[in-house]
């Protein structure tokens, strides 16, 4: 059954990292396009979705995982909800939308609150649809729209950022009908609204679920186990999006220099999506096979074994970037790169969401989603707290030792309760030594890297090399997954 994990999250993993990674080359596009202050437009815009797609999910996607054997009207209930929810709420915003981009300083372009309405409608609802293939496992359905969808976000940016303007040039004249280059950063969100319209037209027929009817008793209890999810995932998004909505309002300086300095730590941010990418990967996978798996005699077993296996590759993640940063910064514009003593910072703040992502199965097994939310409300409650404190003081960079302090103290308070209410014996130690021993590797690179300022390359390698050369001597046979 580790086998089957490793698979699915291969093929959930080289799909979302393949789309990804595409859309990962529109981050050099928009920081060579674009100013710091226009892309902390962007920024903006998507750290306040981060936080809408909380609410217009409420949790029903794990719900639906949860109910999904006892239940077979549980993916029409969990769908008719969200699709009323979703209607209700793109509704409200379109008839507040002056009122919203006033408040928001964006009077001049109320259109960016239409594009994000209609993008945050078709992601919620094609979340249930979306679940719904993970479920039954049909991982290259669920992959290939995943990858259609970047292709054409991709596409389209290349279209209105970079033909576009050279077509203006040479007075093209039907060009007038679909562009207007005062539009600017907006055309990035118009090449995300049709991209997300498109994945939805593709998720059609998921919809014909719909057809089984709605079950209040079901609803009820649905409700009740997901609702403690939605807190967890907001806590969630203010871990994840509070630093980019507060920058622009927390930073000493005026609004354009602030919505720089959000765009300089934003693109940075992207730096870390290698480790972003793979916990995603993994927790596509891992969700349903916890739940599948949980029944087993061994299942605890094997969880020890996955995040034993996870921890090992977040490091390597986290080395690769960290040892190749000379190399990884030419992928975002050269005014964006004041920013990059941050970004081994964020990696080792993901790497600890990480081992939250899999030591926080203890509350989704058992039921325990209310001491679950809590823990998630602390991590939050550490963010909001330092983020105010620390990013008058120190800037983005206050930013981002919140986040690491918030993902280590939730790694840590998760393992002690999980060990309480659902015992898992991790091997704490070894997992320790290599993250310890990661950084230990990356604190040589910074203090030799002076010394050896013209072979970059030749330190990294061997440092990397190094690190593979533990790893291989202390696991030895047991780090292949086929015997397991």
């Amino acid at each position: 059954m580790l086998k089957k994990l490793v698979s699915q999250t291969a093929i959930y993993g080289l799909s979302s990292i393949f789309g990804r990674f595409l859309n990962y080359l529109l981050v050099p596009l928009y920081t060579y396009y674009f100013t710091a202050s226009e892309y902390g437009v962007v920024s903006e815009f998507y750290a306040y979705s981060g936080f809408l797609s909380v609410f217009l999910l409420l949790g029903f996607e794990t719900g639906y995982f949860r109910f999904r054997s006892d239940n077979e009207k549980a993916y029409s209930t969990a769908l008719r909800f969200i699709l009323f929810l979703n209607l209700l709420v793109f509704t409200i915003l379109i008839a507040l939308n002056s009122t919203i981009s006033s408040a928001l300083n964006y009077a001049q372009h109320s259109e960016y609150i239409l594009y994000f309405a209609l993008i945050l409608t078709f992601d919620a609802i094609a979340a249930l649809p979306f679940a719904k293939l993970r479920a039954e496992n049909r991982a290259l359905r669920f992959a290939s729209i995943k990858i259609f969808e970047i292709l054409l976000t991709v596409a389209l940016s290349l279209f209105f950022i970079v033909l576009c303007p050279k077509l203006q040039m040479q007075n093209i004249s039907w060009l007038h009908f679909v562009y207007q280059s005062e539009i600017g950063v907006g055309y990035i969100f118009f090449a995300n609204l049709i991209a997300s319209g498109s994945k939805f037209v593709f998720l059609m027929p998921q919809l014909k679920g719909l057809n089984a009817g709605f079950d209040w008793q079901l609803f009820k209890k649905m409700a009740r186990y997901s609702l403690p999810i939605v807190v967890i995932s907001f806590a969630g998004i203010i871990n994840e999006m509070l630093d980019r909505a507060l920058l622009k309002y927390l930073l000493p300086y005026d609004n354009a220099k602030n919505l720089a300095q959000l765009g300089i730590y934003s693109a940075c941010y992207k730096l870390s999506i290698l480790m972003t990418l793979f916990i995603q990967a993994f927790r596509y996978a891992a969700e349903p096979f916890f739940f599948s798996y949980a029944k087993n005699s061994d299942a605890k077993i094997i969880y020890a074994r996955v995040l034993h296996y996870f921890s090992i590759f977040c490091v390597f993640i986290f080395l690769l970037v960290t040892l190749y940063l000379d190399f990884f910064k030419y992928f975002i514009g050269e005014e964006f790169r004041a920013g990059l003593h941050v970004v081994p910072i964020l990696l080792l703040a993901n790497l600890f969401l990480g081992l939250y992502v899999n030591l926080s199965i203890w509350y989704k097994l058992s039921d325990k989603t209310l001491i679950g939310a809590g823990v998630s409300l602390f991590g939050a409650s550490l963010t909001v707290i330092l983020n105010f404190y620390w990013i008058p003081k120190f800037g983005f960079t206050g930013s981002a030792y919140a986040t690491l302090v918030c993902y280590m103290a939730m790694a840590i308070f998760s393992y002690v309760l999980g060990q309480k209410f659902y015992r898992v014996d991790y091997d704490v130690k070894r997992i320790l030594g290599y993250l310890i021993f990661g950084m230990m590797l990356h604190l040589a690179n910074v203090e030799l890297q002076p010394f050896l300022h013209w072979k970059t390359g030749f330190l990294a390698t061997n440092l990397m090399c190094l690190y593979l050369l533990v790893v291989v001597l202390f696991e030895g046979k047991s780090f292949h997954v086929s015997k397991v």
